[in-house]
């Protein structure tokens, strides 16, 4: 069945990859060519946990509650906020740009606790309807790491985000992502974006700068996402 109203795309991907960035870029973008969107955050808390952790001497938020006990809290924070944000696009009529959704819960548990605990997450996200898109920006995990650290907010093992990336592309979820190459310049990626997300969307009067006409970065396949490839789309009938 066709996808009617496009109501809700999620932007997801490992730490570094942009999906803050890019989703609040894509919100703003969307509403000022006339489609009305709101940004929401579907974070699980483990960045402020880590910096309140900090604050008191110790390295990050595992260190508050134990690796199992920080996946505890993670998941359900993150499922609090997910449940928020599908609640409140019931009822709106903008459309939902949403910064991460439950495959990146699933990814944090294989990637921190080799997958431990991720058959009681699906059971538990398994309440939510997946969004309408799915957009996974793929970045390499070295230069991930070097964001992170440029941003200088939190830290991620070059480790963590290799396995990272490994898990979004063996979840049985990663056949109907829309794969976006995310290691250019914001706008480069925006733009990509914007084209990715075109079979669902009206037509709109975009700036010039950010149209998806123009020369677009290809999107790329999940089984080999560090490579230039043909665009990978769902279709919108999927």
């Amino acid at each position: 069945m066709a996808v009617e109203r496009l109501r809700t795309v999620a932007l997801v991907g490992i730490d570094g990859s942009g999906k803050t960035t890019q989703a609040n870029r894509l919100a703003a973008v969307l509403s000022d060519a006339g489609l009305p969107a709101t940004y929401r955050q579907n974070a699980g808390g483990r960045a402020w946990f880590g910096h309140f952790a900090r604050r008191f001497g110790l390295p990050d938020g595992p260190a508050l509650f134990g690796r199992r006990g920080m996946l505890l809290v993670e998941s359900v924070l993150r499922w609090l906020a997910i449940a928020r944000t599908h609640l409140r696009s019931r009822f709106a009529r903008d459309l939902a740009v949403m910064d991460r959704h439950a495959v990146d819960q699933y990814v944090s548990i294989r990637a921190h606790a080799g997958g431990r605990g991720e058959r009681f997450a699906r059971l538990a996200y398994g309440l939510f309807a997946a969004p309408d898109v799915t957009v996974l920006l793929a970045v390499d995990p070295r230069d991930a790491y070097r964001r992170i650290e440029d941003r200088g907010t939190d830290h991620e093992s070059l480790e963590y985000l290799a396995a990272a990336d490994a898990a979004f592309r063996s979840l049985p979820e990663s056949p109907g992502f829309v794969v976006v190459d995310a290691g250019g310049a914001p706008d480069e990626v925006t733009t990509a974006v914007l084209a990715a997300l075109k079979p669902w969307l009206p037509p709109l009067h975009l700036p010039p700068d950010l149209d998806p006409d123009g020369d677009v970065t290809p999107a790329r396949t999940p089984e080999s996402p560090h490579r230039s490839s043909a665009p990978t789309r769902r279709s919108p009938g999927t």
